[in-house]
């Protein structure tokens, strides 16, 4: 046995529909096939990678599955791209979650980093618009709060307000991100505040800390918005999250 017989291990080998898969997701993350674009017929497609028709068919299933292309049935037009959006990390988020892969816990404290980092930046870098965005969507937050029938339309203007807080950050990755997993806690955290008689202590609540939060970032206190973050997301959440993880959210506000 030679010293370079460690350097190399059997391979697996790879099934023909996922290299077709590959090259065209390959495309998809390039910009080459943007979203809204139609990939060739099933036909074409066939003749074009020189497979089978079942090959293809496979290809087009792992795609749609990733949420990166629609796929109808007898569709003349063929499949269409819908590339890369927050929707994709956001269900990936929220199957890791159901999984037990990532813990609740774990996924609440992840949101606090990204909270707080987006809540930090978009108070030295806000324009006045994003400052507008913000009040819009806390208007809308007050109007909900007087019907408890109104709480999914309340998330969801909650979640357009962290998603102005994350476009005043400049920072696009992370604004992706702080999407997903906003939505991903949001679905989680709804189903288990469905469940109380009266939720609109707890949108009174939520209405407060956000006006605390425009607050601090209207006046470029980016060391309070930030923390702001972490303790109000430990406070809404920390209850819900498992007794086992919860040690997790304590410690992201423990500097405070």
């Amino acid at each position: 046995m030679t010293a370079d017989d460690d350097l190399f291990r059997p391979v697996t080998p790879v099934r023909a529909y996922q290299r077709v898969a590959e090259q065209i997701e390959e495309h998809i993350l390039s910009g080459e096939l943007p979203p809204g674009a139609r990939l060739p017929g099933e036909r074409e497609l066939v003749q074009r990678f020189g497979v089978g028709r079942s090959t293809v068919r496979e290809a087009l299933r792992v795609l749609q599955s990733a949420g990166l292309i629609r796929s109808r049935p007898g569709d003349p037009l063929g499949a269409e791209v819908l590339g890369v959006s927050p929707d994709n990390l956001s269900r990936a988020l929220g199957r890791l979650t159901r999984s037990r892969v990532a813990s609740l816990g774990e996924l609440v404290q992840f949101r606090m980093v990204l909270d707080a980092e987006s809540n930090r930046l978009a108070a030295r870098l806000h324009t006045p618009e994003d400052i507008a965005r913000m009040r819009e969507q806390i208007a809308r937050m007050e109007a909900l709060s007087a019907s408890p029938a109104g709480l999914h339309s309340f998330s969801e203007a909650d979640a357009l307000f962290h998603r102005a807080i994350a476009e005043a950050s400049r920072n696009s990755l992370l604004g992706l991100c702080a999407r997903a997993v906003h939505e991903a806690v949001v679905e989680i955290i709804e189903k288990k505040i469905s469940g109380v008689p009266d939720p609109t202590p707890w949108m009174r609540r939520s209405i407060a800390h956000h006006r605390e939060v425009l607050a601090a970032i209207e006046a470029g206190d980016s060391a309070a918005a930030a923390r702001l973050a972490r303790v109000a997301l430990h406070a809404y959440y920390a209850e819900h999250v498992e007794p086992e993880t919860r040690e997790l959210l304590s410690a992201a506000v423990a500097d405070d």
